[in-house]
């Protein structure tokens, strides 16, 4: 194992606390909130039982860590009730709808703006004075 997984590999967690492996090194059983996802589970309130990192130059702590979960202590994920299809849909139409002229566009409109294009940039030949 290179210096940089054994910086990582730490399975009692003496160093870190909590059992850390290198990045893809996790044993089995073990699963992060994602592979859990596809799996069609979810931690259900079970506390991090172990880490994965990997070394970073590029973030100020100097470490990626994913959180691990056990697999057999995963609950099945809750389904979508129809009161939440509605509040998803009722949210996404307020991002789809500018606020000061009222059209309800096909894509969500930009953050920045906070408003459509239109009305952020209402007439650009305005902005530009002829000579």
């Amino acid at each position: 194992m290179s210096a940089a997984y054994s910086k990582c590999f730490d399975p009692t967690g003496a160093r870190y606390g909590i059992p850390t492996y290198p990045w893809r090194y996790a044993p089995d059983g073990l699963a992060t909130r994602r592979q859990l996802r596809a799996k069609g589970l979810r931690p259900g309130g079970q506390p991090v039982c172990a880490q994965l990192m990997l070394r970073h130059r590029g973030r100020k702590s100097g470490a990626m860590v994913a959180y691990l979960y056990r697999i057999d202590l995963a609950l099945p994920v809750r389904p979508m009730t129809s009161r939440k299809w509605g509040a998803l849909a009722l949210a996404m139409l307020a991002r789809h709808t500018c606020p000061l002229c009222g059209i309800t566009y096909s894509y969500c409109l930009p953050t920045s703006l906070g408003c459509c294009v239109l009305c952020a940039y209402p007439n650009p030949s305005d902005s530009v004075r002829s000579a």
